[in-house]
């Protein structure tokens, strides 16, 4: 019998995101009926290349996906549309895998990282709707899920160096406006729109706005994101900061677990997770960097090392493509999770 393909909508689909997810559905040859670009009238007119082929994008409207019979919608563009029609896909008997921060923390929507907690699935029907983390809790977590199997997880402490490009192609391209001004001797005249300090040849100890407790939202989603996937009170502490890199979050991370730990057990136990790469033989000076993931799937960790003073504590460096990793892949893992679930392959 051949096998089933889908009718699957990108919306946002000549956003950052939405280009990733469809280059993406490329690659791993998904089992795909017809794509749909969807956005606003503004790119009504213009197309995407997939598989050779020119494909003009649709305006998204909330007869799109009845009309088109949309089976997954893959929103990417923005929590305010996202709110506006993601009931109109699930009302045409879609699946939604939602980009956006907007339903990540309603009880009935799950939250779901498909190397962590794949049985969360099967709660889609509740909403119509599956939440993709965000970016940089996605490779977090994966790094987590193994070792708190083995070891008991009892606190996190984090410090990201986030890319630009978390923040849209604007932020992208005021970094390497930035950088271009920089060169030719006006950087003090350069405007900053995307960030609210200079970005180019410089860090900002803040993404997003800040809350009452004195941590970011940014920070606050690494929280409480993290309680929801790994079904679990992890204390955790984040400093979020936004650093001059195009693409590729990396992240510092401080483990406590209840039981002692190895850093060379650790690092046997992260090898045979799936889609992690161990890169740390430090004498080589091989560890993850930003360059090092970009346009990858897989979760890049490195600088493995128990903590000086404390059995029970570890330090690693865990780095991935923030448009991939932290979001499109993890989308198209998270529908093709959804269709083995549908077809009954189980997971």
């Amino acid at each position: 019998m051949a096998e089933k393909t889908y009718n699957v909508a990108v919306v946002g689909a000549n956003g950052a995101v939405g280009e990733e997810i469809v280059t993406i559905l490329q690659e791993i040859d998904f089992p795909l009926n017809k794509l749909v670009p969807l956005a606003s009238a503004r790119s009504v007119g213009k197309s995407i290349d997939f598989n050779g082929s020119s494909i003009s994008i649709i305006e998204l409207t909330h007869d799109i996906f009845e009309k088109e019979e949309i089976e997954i919608a893959l929103f990417s563009a923005g929590g305010s549309v996202s709110a506006t029609f993601a009931p109109s896909a699930v009302k045409a008997g879609a699946v939604v895998i939602d980009n956006t921060s907007h339903f990540r923390m309603d009880k009935d929507i799950p939250l779901v990282v498909p190397e962590v907690n794949p049985e969360d699935i099967s709660m889609w029907k509740k909403s119509g709707i599956i939440a993709n983390p965000n970016c940089s809790t996605i490779q977090m977590v994966q790094a987590l899920k193994p070792l708190d199997d083995v070891y008991g997880l009892k606190r996190v402490d984090v410090s990201t160096y986030q890319a630009t490009s978390g923040a849209g192609k604007v932020a992208m391209e005021e970094l390497v406006t930035q950088m271009q001004d920089f060169f030719a001797f006006k950087l003090s005249e350069s405007e900053h729109k995307a960030f609210n300090q200079q970005i180019a040849l410089n860090v900002i100890p803040q993404i997003d706005v800040f809350t009452e407790n004195g941590y970011t939202k940014e920070e606050m989603k690494m929280v409480n994101e993290t309680t929801k996937i790994m079904h679990k009170n992890v204390a955790l502490s984040a400093t979020c900061v936004r650093v001059p890199t195009l693409r590729g979050h990396a992240e510092a991370l401080t483990l406590t677990f209840e039981k002692d730990i190895l850093a060379d057990e650790a690092r046997e136990i992260l090898s045979k997770a799936p889609n992690l790469v161990i890169l740390d033989n430090p004498d080589e000076a091989l560890y993850p960097m930003p360059s090092t993931c970009v346009d990858k799937n897989e979760t890049f960790i490195g600088r493995i090392r128990n903590d000086m003073y404390a059995k029970n504590m570890l330090h690693l460096f865990v780095v991935a493509d923030n448009l991939r990793v932290g979001a499109a892949t993890n989308a198209v893992r998270i529908a093709q999770k959804w269709i083995e679930i549908e077809e009954g392959k189980l997971i």
